[in-house]
């Protein structure tokens, strides 16, 4: 210390030199990862299995999901193939891109894909509709539909049940008001021809690759504008028929970033000044302000140093450690000043004060340091590589900023000579608090131990949430539209996949995984090479040789069509309607239709051709598909297009499986119930749910490590510096009521733990152990002025600026990161209690027993 004072200047320049290079070497060396992936460490099994299956399926990672949807499948099914094409063709911004829903296969092949009883029904009801679609295929335009339109008129007069109808014919008559009102908008005939297929989900998917710059901070930015703006061209999304959404591994890591960053620039600016406002009450003057905050960015710059040169690249969790750092290492300026003022006050000389408040406080700055890096570097050795990294770089920041304040702090001093302290420095009503402590010790012990039940009681109410989604924004793009698919199991992205060795044992598997009441549907290889082929072959052949008048009427060129030639077929079909009005039910769809055909009577002919071609627009289309459907061939491994066999068959024979979960899977719980039986058919699953469950119980499983790491490290430093069991255990008794306080907060607050915010718990520990220690430690010096000191003046303020760093996390647009700061604000009003209100009761306690004792002897 005396050479500090001796060569200060030279001290302050050779740490302003050492920063400087330290900064300039992380601006050019330190990178951030923002792949969520790379938070665990690959050496874990399921981490392994997540590898291997990217390996396998590489077209399902690092993707841009385009979810596409329109107020019709054709349009849908247009604007996807218009998306997937353009994305394709620009090379600038992704490498590929694929529409799966859009491959020829399942036009020519898709009907072989239902199960059987589903075909049959189908078929059934194309056949029985043949006259409709044979006046149709004659003539497809809004003069032909309205004929037809009439033979089912005619089919309600013979006694014909059209109730099936009902939801096909609802859109007609939806389709028709609008063309009445002059508006006209499309009709879904694939909605009305394939009536009665089974329900799909209402989006189709395009899967693009991006082209990543890993020089950014949001790797998949520019492609994801990209593709924006393409959507935005697509005629259907220009005339609000569509809509493009995305999501996906990439914009959903972009979008995490930017989330931390939300908000971050306000809460920061906010926490600088109340951080500033907080040492101006503790210290009261700017020549022991300022030198606190020099200090305090020199050890951050150094730390972010340290980062720079051991751990190289930053997480989206480790770069909460600034934010960390500032909010304990401001503690031991604050200790170091407080402690001058108060010696200064009896002792002017900076000579002497100086070097005495160092050895005041020294120690107990340097047991605090070593206690709350204890608490980070219990995460090093676990397999959470995330909070690893933060408890390396914080860790070690603890160690920077104790030299920091021990060097830098004492040499700027020197320079900037400080004015003796006029006055005592204390905490305001701390005497009255004392002496209520004092009187009441054991009643309040009793009280705080009643507080620490009930926290241990709340301890597995708190809960843990496995979802990793609930810890990002849910505002931004990506998240509404996973939110969205999240509501359909057909699309819900937290499914489980097997590998079986080949089709038959796939099917098998697939079978077994239906079952399961968890599980909503089974996909699998053997879905595209369906069963019972001969049979569904027999049925779409028997269906084509009926339906071959119409599909060759279908291949013929269309007659042309007139304005009056579609009023006069409409006025007819509308008498048709009429004619049977009183056999039907009075919400029947065709009523609504004859009300819409006579007000389109007085249409002009513009909006009559207006209305046709919306009416037909994708007639022709689907009379084409129909045909093509009815012509399937047999399906082998042998025969499926490419596009199709890589997403479930791989080179050596092996076929996926995926079992999507059902409703009931939504949340943790049920996540776990889905996940537990899936893995009890099939042992090796992976996939994004396996996952997600294996991600929860690594993160316990550091949570744990940590926890007995830090305990036993801090226990062991306070058996070293103190020597003593009963100071030790009466440390760690108010460790442990912090943290039984802290979980019940959380349980009042609603508060879950998750994989961001779980780094509180832990580095409780430490913050605890530093503010506990400084009344610990006077009290074996033989002060028994515990609140009415400077010590808890410089706690208090201590406190209130590392409560105001963590608060400003509370700010980010994150959610993981926002519960973070919550939890460590609960955490340090835990620690506020135990270290103010039930050590200084313990310590009074003690201190009568000792009197006590003494007396007896």
């Amino acid at each position: 210390m005396s050479a500090v004072r001796r060569h200060a200047l030279l001290v302050v320049l050779g740490y302003l030199l050492l920063a400087g290079l330290g900064g300039w070497y992380s601006a050019t060396h330190l990178g951030l990862d923002t792949d969520t992936d790379n938070l665990f460490a690959r050496s874990l099994p399921w981490r392994q299995a997540d590898i291997e299956e990217a390996k396998n399926f590489p077209q399902f990672d690092k993707l841009i999901v385009a979810v596409v949807r329109a107020k019709t499948p054709e349009e849908a099914t247009e604007t996807a193939a218009a998306l997937n094409a353009a994305l394709n063709a620009d090379k600038t911004n992704f490498i590929d891109s694929s529409y799966p829903g859009g491959s020829d296969f399942f036009a020519r092949e898709g009907l072989l894909l239902l199960p059987t009883p589903d075909l049959a029904s189908l078929l059934g009801a194309i056949v029985s509709a043949q006259p409709f679609l044979g006046q149709l295929a004659a003539d497809p335009s809004a003069r032909g539909l309205f004929t037809g339109l009439g033979l089912i008129a005619q089919g309600v007069q013979a006694g014909t049940d059209i109730s099936p109808y009902n939801g096909a014919l609802a859109g007609v008559e939806r389709n028709l008001q609008a063309a009445a009102a002059g508006q006209p908008v499309p009709l879904s005939w694939q909605a009305l021809i394939m009536h009665g297929t089974p329900a799909q989900s209402d989006a189709e998917f395009v899967l693009a690759h991006p082209r990543l710059d890993q020089g950014s901070l949001q790797p998949g930015g520019v492609a994801t504008a990209a593709l924006v703006k393409i959507a935005s061209s697509l005629p259907d999304v220009k005339a609000g028929r569509a809509t493009v959404d995305y999501t996906g591994q990439i914009p959903l890591s972009d979008e995490q970033f930017a989330s931390l960053t939300k908000g971050m620039l306000l809460g920061g600016i906010i926490s600088v000044a109340l951080i500033t406002l907080w040492l101006y009450l503790a210290l009261r003057q700017w020549k022991l302000i300022v030198p606190v905050l020099l200090t305090l960015l020199l050890g951050l710059v150094l730390t972010i140093s340290f980062a720079a040169v051991f751990v190289r690249v930053m997480n989206l969790i480790s770069v909460a450690f600034a934010i960390l750092f500032i909010g304990l290492a401001v503690d031991f300026g604050i200790q170091y000043c407080v402690r001058l003022r108060d010696i200064r006050h009896n002792t002017p000389d900076p000579d002497i004060a100086v070097p005495e408040t160092a050895r005041q406080a020294g120690a107990q700055i340097a047991l605090a340091a070593a206690a709350t890096a204890c608490g980070f570097f219990a995460f090093a050795p676990t397999d959470f590589v995330g909070v690893a990294e933060l408890g390396e770089i914080a860790g070690a920041g603890m160690f920077i900023a104790f030299f920091c304040t021990i060097t830098f702090l004492p040499a700027l001093l020197r320079l900037l000579r400080p004015p003796a302290e006029p006055a005592s420095v204390w905490l305001p009503g701390g005497a009255v608090m004392d002496q209520i402590l004092l009187q009441r010790r054991r009643v309040v012990v009793a009280l705080c131990l009643l507080a620490g039940l009930a926290g241990g009681f709340a301890i597995p109410l708190v809960g843990f949430d496995a979802n990793p989604l609930d810890t990002k924004d849910p505002n931004t793009e990506s998240m509404r539209t996973i939110h969205r698919l999240l509501a359909d199991p057909a699309t819900n992205p937290f499914y489980a996949d097997a590998l079986a060795p080949n089709l038959d044992a796939a099917r098998a598997l697939a079978k077994r995984l239906g079952a399961l009441p968890e599980v909503a549907q089974v996909l699998s290889g053997g879905t595209f090479v369906p069963e019972d082929q001969d049979a569904k072959l027999a049925m779409l052949a028997q269906a084509q040789t009926i339906l071959a008048p119409t599909l060759l009427a279908a291949a013929s060129p269309p007659q042309a069509v007139t304005a009056d030639d579609i009023r006069a077929a409409a006025a007819k079909t509308h008498d048709a309607i009429m004619g049977v009005a009183a056999k039907l039910p009075k919400d029947s769809p065709l009523l609504g239709i004859a009300a819409a055909l006579g007000e389109l009577q007085g249409a002009s002919d513009a909006r009559v051709m207006a209305m046709n071609a919306a009416l037909t627009r994708f007639l022709p289309l689907e009379l084409t598909r129909l045909g093509q459907s009815l012509s399937a061939q047999p399906i082998t491994e042998r025969t499926l297009p490419p596009e199709i066999a890589r997403d479930w068959f791989l080179p050596d024979g092996r076929v996926r499986v995926e079992a999507l979960p059902s409703a009931a899977a939504q949340t943790t719980k049920g996540l776990k119930r889905f996940v537990k039986a899936v893995q009890a058919i099939a042992p090796n699953a992976g996939g994004p749910a396996i996952s997600t469950m294996a991600t929860a119980a690594t993160i316990l499983g550091a949570f744990r490590t940590a926890a007995l790491l830090a305990f036993a490290a801090i226990a062991f430093i306070l058996i070293v510096v103190f020597r003593n069991i009963r100071d030790t255990a009466l440390v760690l008794a108010t460790l442990a009521l912090s943290a039984l306080l802290t979980a019940l907060f959380a349980w009042v607050a609603g508060l879950h733990i998750n994989y961001a915010n779980i780094i509180a718990l832990p580095l409780l520990q430490g913050v605890g152990v530093s503010f506990n220690v400084y009344f610990v430690m006077n009290f074996r010096a033989g002060i028994r002025r515990f609140l009415n000191s400077s010590t808890a003046h410089a706690v208090l303020f201590s406190a209130l600026t590392t409560g105001t760093a963590f608060g400003s996390l509370a700010f980010s647009g994150d959610r993981g990161t926002a519960s973070m700061g919550e939890l460590l604000l609960l955490s340090l009003l835990a620690v506020l209690i135990a270290t103010f209100v039930f050590l200084p009761a313990m310590l009074y306690v003690l201190e009568e027993d000792a009197g006590e004792n003494a007396g007896e002897t």
